[in-house]
């Protein structure tokens, strides 16, 4: 596992089905995490499966991302106490339904929460990245941007607007040392398949399009997340990192 002793944090989404065996890795690995989720069943979960001695460096925030005055407020006491090292910009909503029935208020909050919660966590977190020469930006989209799926649009315009965010960041953030990457997970079994009305299809479809017999699980996301933070992917940014078990291959 990568050293993270002393790295500072933010991760969005941090308590939900991907976000929460991240956290436990990353305290693990000696970071420092500060975790924005707003389930505060989820949350709840997070910190009582968070060792005892590991719960000092888990500060966690129970805030909601479309309440963008808030979190610039929270983010802006933050970064004054010192700065952020990495952010993982993951919270995303996914509404499932025919694009036409979807209202412009619907399709303004996935965006709301899917992308500008990543461009204000970015903008504050980019000062102190600067000054430190020194910073790990990754966002999290998704398999869906193959093309896939249906009924999905707001999700999936929501994921190709990040994807274009970190070609974009990648090229202006690596003179000063900050590297920015996507991690695109495939089908994981987390609340987000409860849209299916056909579990056991869905598995089964989930495999057979697999290369890798298996289902995902948040560990193989947190072992991505691990290795674009270290040192070592230091000379990797701009890239997206498909995590499907070869469900599509680029």
């Amino acid at each position: 596992m990568s050293d993270l002793t002393g790295r500072r944090i933010l991760y969005t989404g941090a308590a939900g089905g991907l976000g929460h065996q991240t956290t436990l890795q990353l305290l693990m690995a000696g970071a420092e995490v500060i975790a924005l989720d707003r389930d505060h069943r989820k949350n709840a979960e997070l910190v009582a499966d968070t060792p005892a001695d590991l719960r000092a460096r888990l500060h966690l925030v129970e805030a909601d991302l479309a309440d963008k005055p808030s979190i610039e407020t929270l983010l802006a006491g933050l970064v004054a106490e010192r700065p952020l090292d990495a952010v993982i910009n993951n919270a995303a909503i996914y509404p499932s339904k025919p694009f036409e029935e979807y209202t412009s208020d619907e399709l303004a909050l996935v965006h709301a929460i899917n992308v500008e919660a990543a461009l204000i966590c970015t903008r504050a977190a980019l000062p102190g990245m600067r000054a430190q020469g020194w910073g790990r930006i990754i966002n999290v989209t998704s398999i869906t941007l193959t093309g896939g799926w249906e009924n999905l649009t707001p999700y999936v315009q929501s994921k190709g607007a990040l994807m274009g965010l970190t070609r974009a960041w990648a090229r202006e953030f690596g003179k000063w040392g900050i590297t920015v990457n996507a991690i695109a997970p495939g089908a994981f079994p987390t609340d987000a398949e409860k849209i299916h009305p056909d579990p056991a299809g869905y598995n089964a479809m989930v495999l057979e399009r697999q290369a890798v017999k298996r289902r995902g699980h948040a560990g193989d996301i947190a072992a991505a997340i691990r290795f674009f933070l270290s040192d070592e992917a230091g000379f990797i940014t701009g890239q997206s990192l498909a995590v499907n078990g070869g469900w599509t291959m680029h």
